[in-house]
């Protein structure tokens, strides 16, 4: 890693742990920084402080006392999770702290090149597509970020002749200050954690933020689907290159089924290992980046054909008695289950929806899951759901848990069929993530096995 001076014998307050601020709060200890770190864990149920208290740092768990940003702190690091209306936040900006978030100082120390990817539906597929095509090429793709590596902890022996590949949510991508990709993707851009950011246009602005330190160097991949995108490629300084399904583009494209990037054909769409019309989408995004880094044609075409998926995300589970599982629990939003609808027949697909209850409708959704065998609907949201499937003139029966739901969906299929868990609804209502809910799906699944 580069050996920066930026934080040596600075205070700097670790503001929530969690896996990214365990790691901040250890490098900026390695960078020289006086580190303090403030969660709101109790001590003595907090291992990940206790540890820290053990290497030298110093901790203040169980509250977040305003009181102790009075001890003239050079920068905060933030848990992107907590949202800027904090009052420890707010209290830093106003004494015109820095807010930095943990992807800003990998960003510092990675002697490797970046490639960012954000958007709000299908950057987890498209980074991990996207790190195997690299690594595959020899390039090593190296996952970090919001997949579930702190990129501060990756960027640390990450190697000049290898890539970090960084998946960014927008809570991360709003504290950053030097951060710089040389490419960047956004995936897409729909309306999803308002409740955060306030609004949609404030939403835009923060994914935004991965280009705000590109030139004329770098590469930003936009997908020419969306209109917006079009919008927003006139206002950066990085050269663009765009992406579509629907139309032959100066990029990646798809035209009579088949994948091409600037003319020259790739691989048939119907090649690539998981299903459905997003994944066209996530593949042609890998595509663009493949070639932009002069991967070869045979490398790609090996990789897209055998990607598996992402747990949690359209992963295949696996048959029993001739009916297929598909693993869909990461979609926690109605754009995300009709994309994962889009890959299957409907009248061979049982859908197992509902959750946490935003006060959202379905009505949205409504002709996607028209024509469908039945669904099995649960949750906080289940009336909501309820009321879509009638619309839809849908089947349905309710469920208590996933446990039951996936029972209840196999006992509804004939082989041939397909059980979709794609909720279309966060999981808190029921589950600590949707990684438990779909933990539980898959564990169902292994009993109906048995």
């Amino acid at each position: 890693m580069k050996d920066i001076d930026t934080f040596k014998t600075k205070k700097v307050l670790v503001l929530g742990l969690a896996k990214s601020g365990e790691s901040a709060a250890r490098l900026l200890h390695k960078l020289g920084a006086i580190v303090t770190v403030n969660d709101g864990k109790p001590f003595e149920e907090n291992p990940a402080a206790q540890s820290l208290l053990e290497e030298g740092i110093k901790v203040v768990t169980g509250e977040h006392p305003l009181e102790l940003l009075d001890e003239d702190f050079a920068y905060m690091v933030k848990n992107p999770g907590i949202p800027y209306s904090n009052a420890m936040v707010t209290r830093a900006l106003e004494k015109g702290i820095p807010v930095l978030t943990e992807v800003e100082l990998a960003y510092l120390i990675s002697e490797a090149p970046i490639v960012g990817i954000t958007g709000s539906n299908g950057k987890t597929t498209t980074t991990t597509m996207i790190g195997q095509v690299l690594t595959e090429a020899g390039l090593g793709g190296l996952l970090s970020g919001n997949i579930g590596f702190p990129a501060s902890q990756v960027a640390q022996t990450a190697q000049s002749t290898e890539t970090l590949v960084m998946e960014l949510s927008s809570f991360q991508l709003m504290g950053i200050d030097a951060f710089r990709p040389q490419i960047a993707v956004i995936t897409n851009l729909m309306p999803t954690h308002i409740d955060y950011h306030g609004s949609f246009e404030e939403y835009v602005a923060a994914k935004w933020n991965i280009q705000k330190n590109m030139t004329a160097d770098d590469v930003l991949i936009l997908n020419a689907n969306q209109d917006l995108a079009k919008d927003l490629a006139e206002k950066t300084k990085a050269q663009v290159v765009l992406f579509s399904t629907k139309e032959r583009v100066g990029g990646a494209y798809l035209e009579d089924g088949l994948l091409y990037f600037k003319g020259e054909a790739i691989l048939s769409a119907s090649d690539i290992g998981v299903p459905g019309s997003h994944n066209i989408e996530n593949a042609l995004a890998t595509i663009a980046v493949a070639k932009i880094r002069g991967v070869a044609n045979q490398v790609i075409q090996k990789v897209l054909m055998n990607f598996g998926g992402v747990k949690h995300r359209l992963q295949y589970a696996g048959d029993v008695a001739g009916v297929t599982f598909y693993n869909d629990s990461k979609s926690t939003n109605i754009l995300a289950t009709q994309k994962a609808l889009s890959g299957f027949e409907n009248d061979r697909v049982i859908l197992i929806a509902g959750g946490l209850d935003r006060g959202n409708e379905f009505d949205d959704l409504v002709p996607d899951i028209r024509g469908l065998k039945a669904m099995v609907i649960l949750g906080e949201s289940k009336e909501r759901v309820k009321r879509a499937a009638q619309k839809a003139e849908v089947g349905y029966v309710e469920a208590e848990d996933v446990r039951d739901a996936t029972q209840k969906a196999f006992d509804l299929a004939e082989k041939g069929d397909v059980v979709l868990l794609s909720p279309a609804n966060a999981s808190w209502d029921m589950y600590a993530n949707f990684e438990v809910r779909g933990d539980e799906f898959l564990a169902t699944i292994e009993e109906l096995k048995g």
